[in-house]
């Protein structure tokens, strides 16, 4: 079983460009019975390692901006042990509703954009097209082309990787759902390299949550975790490849409605 949830996982990250990593912790809760807090641990170590395949990928194709990502990652690790920290302190029963409340805000951000901007939801896909840029967005290029770092965009990407590694760090998800929507908005690079880019820093953010994790004398249970992850890496290719051959407003949908049916069978179990 941890060897198919890991393909599955894998697959959906290679389907959504990050978005699929918040299928991790219930089907390791509900799907393998761990206990939450453990959960966390796994699934931020199996997505790490799983988006770093696709991470590898990408950079031969010289598709991430390294600049932003690193600025964006070096945030999101501080901010991932405080969120692992903040998760020792709740109740399982408590984490599990927080979590299954974020999966509905995800799943109805999701379909929201599918219907009213079709031609925006390849920001959950690996797919590479491009759209326009948002109106004054806080990181712009030069006329040469490179990105300019000033002082506003950096400051900006440091606040929104902070918030997305607490996110991470409590809930054990990549944050690719709040990536990708966030270069899109605060910066000019395409689609394609905002994925790209998020891959990159959910794997640096994952880690730095998994350590954390660890150095707190918890188990991460190495054999369900190396099986997950090898389920991972074989789940990514085939997900990346599928992923250029869906419709993308189709998709999203799809993925949300998935989303949305998880986070209703967690909220009924927990609170029924």
């Amino acid at each position: 079983m941890p060897l198919a949830f890991g393909v599955l996982i894998g697959f959906s990250l290679g389907l959504t460009g990050g978005g699929g990593s918040i299928l991790a912790m219930p089907l390791l809760v509900y799907g393998l019975g761990l206990p939450p807090h453990q959960a966390v641990g796994i699934s931020l170590g199996a997505v790490g390692v799983t988006a770093a395949i696709g991470v590898f990928q990408r950079l031969r194709k010289r598709e991430v901006e390294i600049r932003i990502g690193l600025i964006f990652a070096a945030a999101g690790m501080l901010g991932a042990p405080v969120g692992t920290r903040l998760g020792q302190d709740i109740p399982a029963p408590v984490l599990l509703v927080l979590f299954a409340l974020l999966m509905v805000l995800v799943a109805a951000r999701m379909w929201f954009k599918a219907s009213k901007n079709p031609e925006e939801t390849r920001v959950v896909r690996a797919g590479g097209e491009t759209r326009p840029t948002a109106k004054g967005p806080a990181c712009r290029h030069d006329p040469g082309g490179t990105l300019k770092m000033t002082a506003r965009c950096t400051a900006i990407m440091t606040m929104v990787g902070f918030i997305t590694g607490i996110l991470s760090g409590l809930f054990g998800v990549g944050g690719g759902f709040v990536i990708v929507p966030a270069l899109i908005f605060f910066t000019a690079i395409t689609i394609h390299q905002a994925v790209a880019t998020s891959l990159m820093v959910i794997v640096l953010i994952s880690f730095s949550g998994a350590a954390s994790f660890f150095l707190s004398g918890r188990d991460l249970h190495l054999d369900i975790a190396s099986l997950f992850v090898l389920g991972g890496i074989s789940g990514m290719g085939a997900g990346t490849l599928l992923s250029q051959k869906i419709s993308g407003p189709l998709l999203q949908k799809l993925f949300a409605f998935s989303i949305l049916l998880l986070a209703v069978f967690m909220l009924a179990k927990d609170l029924l």
